[in-house]
């Protein structure tokens, strides 16, 4: 293995000259979709928005984005693929980057990293070369090309030895959003990137370890593989929060993927009701258990009722005749059928109709559709369905539950406890669904209510993040996003920090409705020192035994520090130390000690963001509230009085989980101030 710097190398100046006649390409290509007029192949003006749209989107994922690299990596084949073995076959070369481009005859000048012919970029070895002669990686500074790697995988004289290119891009410092790591996915992360459409992926991963970037990746993996399909059914990737969101924005749309849609589970699932509420730990364990989805199928479906009376349908000097029993009979089979309670009501009026018909035709008419039509329009029909099936809102229904007490007494009975009942119910009557100060855990029950009335909309694809802090009626509410698609759910056990945190992946694949879903766990950590992430793993057998510690692969050990602080000073003064590196650094605190931390670093001057803002050359520092820090990473960490975060749960186990999860968001180093002693599972 070679690495090769600028100082008059003829290689790299082939190298550079390639990039220059890529980019020129890439324009090229840009131009060349802007220059399209579309005027001759639109019959109308909806065909005209369409393809407008579709333009101005292959437009934006064109762009040649100037401080990231076009290719990354090289790989000369020995044959051409698909003819490994092939006596006389002459190799080919291929440049491996973010997208595909080609030149102006269609010949390509660089393969996009989702192609099969790219995949032994990442998965060849000494041991399995995949008939790869040399692989070349590239160095920039910038969008400057400035150094390039070989390593010849074919040749049995030359060892294998880790990429410095590719540790230094793994450990460089980061300032602003996440970015993409194309050029830095490792064999076991491409595995997962690449499985197929068709099945559900969970990724246990401890922090560090990419399982955030690997699941953004398997879904630009998937829209390259799947196009047409996922153009049609559409993909998801929800997030715990707008702040992570908003951290991961950035990565689909530097691959050229600008139509995965971003939300939270909130967003989901708050369409109907404005949640105003809040519920204390012990409501939003009741509410959120997956009892409360039977607890609302009874209470919906014990609005219908069987008919005692017949249908008398008039039409003209005629009178048609649907007995009760008969009525009831149409009931049960709907109610057997278990579809939709929407759809089952939509249904009635067709099924009496039909009744209705068998005896016109008996008696020697011929009715036709408009004629059953026209029947299950008749106002004694619409009356009859009316009575037996009405029509009930979801907001409505979760209304009643919690503010009737016998009602929900009947419908919870062997399902929930006495107090499990007093738990949830409000303790002051609402005088409407608008007037209710709805919670989270409420829209997600409202949510819940709506899909029994009508079919949630499926999705081809859904990526779940930070699922571990999930409620099983939450895996229902993401669930019926992808009945008929596939997902993959991203998460850490270790790290769960709400009170019904889930405690194994099985359990949360049932409630996702996918049983079936593949585990997948990483342990290779990439971005978080070693020093680090070993003090942090000291945490794991209280809050996680079962888990494998992450084992870190970082070359470059950053720095960890612990020190004893006498008040904010010392707090903000690390602050200003650290910020004398590169890079990005984040001050983590319990919450409540957020408002005294944001005055003393505006007394010293140094102005703060908030988490999920983008740091500027000025502005570096993220003031972030521990209940925040979640999924977010800097270069640089302050963790000030981790006792005080333990202290901010409820509970202790809580507590932990929070503080391994602050502990684990440095990349570069990490220093620990306390005035109070720490706790106790840190010290022993």
């Amino acid at each position: 293995m070679s690495v090769s710097t600028p100082v008059d190398d003829d290689p790299l100046s082939r190298e550079r000259s390639h990039l220059a006649s890529s980019r020129a390409a890439l324009r090229a290509m840009r131009e060349e979709v802007e220059a399209l007029d579309i005027t001759d192949v639109t019959a109308n003006w909806v065909n005209a928005e369409v393809l407008t749209r579709q333009i101005d989107e292959r437009i934006k994922a064109l762009a040649d984005l100037s401080d990231t690299p076009l290719f990354f990596g090289r790989l000369d084949y020995l044959h051409a693929p698909g003819a490994e073995g092939a006596e006389g076959g002459e190799g080919e070369r291929f440049y491996i980057g973010r997208r595909h481009v080609h030149d102006a005859v269609g010949d390509p000048m660089v393969i996009d990293w989702r192609a099969p012919v790219s995949q032994p970029f990442y998965r060849a070895s000494k041991k399995d070369p995949m008939d790869v002669g040399l692989r070349r990686r590239f160095g920039y500074t910038g969008g400057d090309l400035t150094a390039y790697e070989d390593e010849h995988l074919s040749d049995p004289a030359e060892a294998a030895r880790t990429s410095k290119l590719l540790q230094q891009e793994i450990e460089r410092p980061r300032v602003g959003p996440m970015r993409d790591i194309v050029a830095t996915i490792q064999p076991e992360q491409d595995e997962i990137v690449r499985s197929g459409l068709g099945g559900t992926v969970c990724v246990q991963g401890g922090p560090g370890t990419g399982k955030t970037a690997v699941g953004l990746h398997r879904v630009a993996y998937l829209l390259y593989a799947h196009r047409e399909r996922l153009a049609r059914t559409g993909t998801l990737v929800i997030g715990p929060n707008r702040s992570f969101l908003h951290y991961i924005e950035q990565v689909l749309p530097a691959l050229g993927e600008l139509t995965v849609r971003q939300a939270t589970v909130d967003d989901l699932v708050g369409q109907q009701v404005e949640v105003r509420g809040a519920d204390d730990a012990a409501a939003a364990i009741v509410k959120g258990d997956a009892r409360m989805a039977e607890v609302l199928r009874r209470a919906l479906y014990s609005h219908v009722t069987m008919p005692t009376e017949p249908v008398v349908v008039v039409r003209g000097s005629r009178r048609w005749r649907v007995p009760a029993y008969e009525l009831e009979d149409i009931v049960r089979e709907l109610l057997e059928r278990d579809i939709r309670y929407g759809a089952a009501r939509e249904a009635l009026p067709q099924r009496i109709a039909h009744a209705v018909l068998v005896q016109m035709e008996r008696s020697g008419e011929a009715p036709d559709d408009r004629v059953q039509d026209a029947v299950a329009r008749n106002t004694a029909v619409k009356a009859a369905v009316k009575a037996v099936w009405p029509v009930v809102e979801p907001a409505k229904l979760v209304l009643r539950l919690l503010t009737d007490a016998e009602f929900l007494a009947e419908h919870s009975e062997g399902l929930l406890s006495e107090d499990e009942r007093k738990t949830i119910l409000w303790a002051k009557p609402v005088r409407s669904v608008k007037s209710a100060k709805w919670s989270a855990a409420d829209a997600v029950l409202i949510d819940e209510a709506a899909d029994l009335v009508q079919r949630t909309h499926s999705l081809g694809h859904v990526v779940l993040d930070e699922a571990q802090d999930l409620s099983p009626m939450q895996y229902r509410a993401v669930g019926r996003r992808c009945t008929t698609g596939s997902a993959t759910v991203l998460g850490d056990l270790a790290q769960g920090t709400t009170p019904w945190a889930t405690r194994s992946w099985a359990e949360a694949l049932a409630h996702l409705g996918k049983p079936e879903g593949v585990v997948e766990e990483l342990t290779a950590g990439f971005r978080v020192p070693t020093d680090v992430i070993t003090y942090a793993s000291r945490l794991l057998p209280h809050i996680a035994p079962g888990l494998t510690p992450v084992a870190s692969v970082r070359e470059n050990p950053g720095f960890f520090e612990v020190r004893e602080a006498s008040g904010a000073g010392d707090v903000v003064a690390a602050c200003e130390e650290l910020l004398r590196n590169e890079g990005s650094t984040g001050l983590i605190a319990a919450d409540a000690r957020i408002p005294a931390l944001a005055e003393a670093l505006e007394e010293a001057g140094l102005g703060c963001l908030a988490p999920g803002e983008e740091t500027t050359a000025e502005t570096r520092l993220t003031l972030v509230p521990a209940s925040l820090a979640k999924g977010l990473e800097y270069d640089y960490v302050v963790l000030d009085e981790p006792q005080a975060v333990v202290d901010g749960e409820p509970d202790e186990r809580t507590g932990l989980r929070r503080l391994y999860v602050a502990l684990t968001r440095a990349v570069s180093g990490l220093v620990v101030t306390h005035s109070a002693p720490l706790p106790q599972q840190l010290t022993a």
